[in-house]
């Protein structure tokens, strides 16, 4: 899911609970238009996909059955224990053919056109946004230079909706998407929601077309649990960018969080799905 920063608040840490607990609101997300433009790109026969930044394998468990065997899948991910749980995955493909899997320790951020050499697909889920420019064109260098398609999903674009609407809705969410941009040592600045946009972009400056469709999550009475976490998270990252906004975010989710337990709150966290291929 990502080897860099699942967690909302972008600790550096996938927690294996946090990816679990959202893989389901991740599943109804994700845009499903986009698999027919995607199985036409796909050459017949025996497919090798490459997950970046593959976390516990729910990109995986939701993308192989929905597409022909064999498949191999090559899981990437820097963190062993989630690589571990990842290649534990039994999967079938659309036709029932078991998917094989092999893990890649390797940092992502170096992947190049020689590594991608007999790749039929690239593919991540939440990863893009968590990434500096420097690594998205690098990323889009290796993809275009090896012909490789690549189906990048789950990608935050900076937009939440809460209803009842709140005063400090909109300062909170400004907050935390200055923390989604802010600047990692050794790594240079993240793009955040700006990361899709700029994906998107390179892509087409190496002539290749590129589909994208929204993938939001819907939080509501069902998922309270997920909609605690997500708001805990998200109200953390704030205030690790902006220490001025403690007191006022404190009263705020305490407020939020009695109306999720309540079942009375409603949150929409909106992604974006890319698809680029070469014409």
């Amino acid at each position: 899911m990502s080897e860099l920063a699942s967690e909302p608040s972008g600790t550096g840490k996938a927690a294996p609970e946090w990816l679990a607990l959202r893989e389901d609101a991740d599943a109804d997300a994700r845009a499903v238009e986009l698999l027919d433009p995607l199985l036409a790109c796909l050459p017949d026969g025996s497919l090798v996909i490459r997950d970046l930044g593959c976390g516990t394998g729910a990109n995986l468990r939701w993308l192989a059955p929905r597409l022909p065997g064999p498949q191999q899948w090559i899981l990437h991910d820097r963190d062993a224990g989630l690589l571990a749980l990842a290649a534990a995955t039994t999967v079938n493909t659309a036709d029932g053919t078991p998917v094989t899997t092999r893990t890649d320790h390797s940092d992502l951020t170096r992947l190049r056109a020689a590594d991608l050499a007999g790749t039929s697909l690239v593919t991540a889920s939440a990863l893009l946004d968590l990434l500096s420019q420097e690594d998205v064109e690098s990323l889009v260098q290796a993809c275009c230079a090896a012909g490789c398609p690549a189906l990048l999903t789950l990608s935050v674009v900076g937009w939440v909706e809460l209803q009842p609407a709140d005063p400090l809705d909109a300062e909170i969410a400004a907050a935390f998407n200055d923390h989604q941009r802010r600047a990692v040592a050794g790594r240079g600045r993240l793009l955040g929601p700006d990361a899709p946009d700029v994906a998107a972009a390179a892509f087409r400056r190496h002539g290749w077309g590129v589909l994208s469709a929204p993938s939001r999550w819907q939080l509501g009475a069902g998922q309270t649990t997920l909609t605690s976490r997500w708001l805990r998270e998200w109200c953390a990252a704030a205030v690790e960018q902006r220490p001025n906004l403690a007191s006022d975010v404190e009263d705020y989710l305490s407020r939020r969080l009695r109306a999720c337990a309540n079942e009375r709150l409603r949150v929409t966290v909106h992604h974006v799905d890319l698809l680029a291929h070469g014409r």
